[in-house]
């Protein structure tokens, strides 16, 4: 039998979530993926991978479309996935950054076309999502976000998460959306690899493009409930 706690005795308290130490030693020596020195701690792009920043909204338009497809948009499994306030990061193979401009422009995405679509690579980082603690899970569900994996050190939620967290048995070798993997295809199907980058940059365009004219049109709409009805 557990007796009466002592007054003495302070109340259990939750582990501390991982420092900024465990963390970076999980991404260099787990995945694989260097980092950048000081704080707060970033991921350095360029070397494992590039990314895509774009507006969260038209991602996951972009991630439904695919899905839709049978090509790799569940957000549960693939190439890694991160949500860091209203934009999304999708991490692609290194040297895509440097593929982006001719790629939309090969496209007709290209000028005069503004798109918000950015590409990280060579020389620049992005901030590393502090992983989720075991057992919470790896998938976003319903449009619900959720971080960790197997192995993953505990921590709390951050500025940014993992939506589709990178594998650690897979690591640095995990597949990654690039030019090369036109026209490939897995022996288990489409889902078994990711989408090749000239699908992925396009569905992600169009779906930008899309939010893009849906803001204009609602902004268009209030400014006309605004204006003063005429008479001739």
């Amino acid at each position: 039998m557990v007796g009466p706690r002592s007054a003495g005795v302070p109340l259990p308290r939750p582990p501390l979530a991982p420092g900024d130490d465990e963390v970076r030693h999980w991404y260099e020596n787990v995945l694989g993926w260097p980092t950048v020195p000081g704080a707060p701690l970033r991921l350095a792009a360029g070397v494992r991978f590039d990314v895509l920043d774009l507006p969260a909204e038209a991602g996951w338009a972009a991630f439904g479309r695919l899905e839709r497809q049978g090509r790799c948009g569940r957000l549960g499994r693939g190439f890694p996935v991160a949500l860091c306030g209203s934009r999304m990061r999708l991490l692609v193979a290194a040297g895509s950054a440097e593929e982006l401009p001719g790629l939309l422009e090969w496209l007709e995405w290209g000028p005069p076309l503004d798109l918000d679509l950015t590409a990280i690579g060579a020389g620049g980082s992005m901030e590393a999502p502090r992983p989720a603690g075991p057992g919470a899970g790896g998938e976003a569900r319903e449009g619900r976000p959720r971080g960790g994996g197997a192995g993953v050190p505990g921590g709390s939620q951050g500025a940014a998460l993992w939506l589709r967290p990178p594998e650690p048995e897979r690591g640095a070798g995990a597949p990654l959306p690039t030019l090369s993997a036109m026209g490939t295809r897995s022996a288990k199907g489409d889902c078994d690899s990711p989408p090749d980058l000239v699908r992925l940059v396009n569905t992600v365009a169009t779906q930008i493009h899309r939010v893009r004219l849906r803001r204009a049109r609602a902004g268009a709409a209030v400014e006309a409930d605004g204006q003063p009805l005429a008479f001739s």
